[in-house]
């Protein structure tokens, strides 16, 4: 496939972006069906820009928003987006309530990865939640993003098992492997089912 049929996508991080990072690496395969067109996100320092730049992709910086320049902020995002032509918007490790505005905007185009097997928990600290339940499996989702935290339909989940003695760090390490593997196979299939003329 020539890079001109390769859906746009957009990532939005707010650390040190490393599943932003599986999807740039993933993006490099002839066959994979999008390419990586923008990175910004909500810290002009985020560790994960510097990658980006540094892995050629196209980095926007903004001011981190306060309460006063929220709206301006995502208005000024969306705006990028736009200019960038980018089809779908990733949220790899983006920490931020999206408006629902910006939301309405990207509906059924922006997808976002989350910590654990959802319906379960929702939000923050996901494996701590996970641990204090003696759940066996923690996990994470890739799930369109809807105006409802963590809400939106589920895309895919990879079940990670809990073992015994594990803490929160040694979870969430094996659960951000998960991760990698799981959001660039999720993003492929969405975009590429969502281009299907079948």
């Amino acid at each position: 496939m020539s890079m001109a049929e390769k859906a746009r996508v957009a990532v939005l991080i707010s650390g040190r972006g490393s599943n932003m990072a599986a999807l740039i690496y993933a993006a490099r395969a002839t066959d994979c069906p999008y390419k990586i067109v923008l990175v910004s996100g909500d810290k002009p320092d985020a560790p994960g820009l510097a990658l980006a730049e540094s892995e050629g992709v196209r980095v926007v910086r903004f001011p981190s928003p306060t309460v006063a320049t929220k709206t301006q902020f995502f208005n000024d995002l969306n705006r990028v987006l736009r200019e960038a032509s980018a089809e779908y918007v990733v949220l790899a490790g983006f920490m931020r309530i999206v408006p629902d505005a910006f939301v309405a905007a990207w509906h059924g185009r922006m997808l976002n990865i989350h910590p654990s097997l959802l319906p379960n928990y929702r939000g923050l600290h996901t494996h701590s939640a996970a641990l204090d339940a003696g759940d066996a499996h923690a996990g994470c989702t890739v799930h369109l993003v809807t105006a409802e935290l963590d809400g939106g339909p589920i895309l895919a989940q990879t079940k990670v098992a809990i073992l015994p003695g594990d803490t929160v760090a040694s979870l969430e390490e094996r659960v951000r492997i998960a991760e990698h593997q799981l959001l660039p196979r999720a993003l492929a299939a969405y975009v590429s089912r969502e281009r299907d003329p079948e």
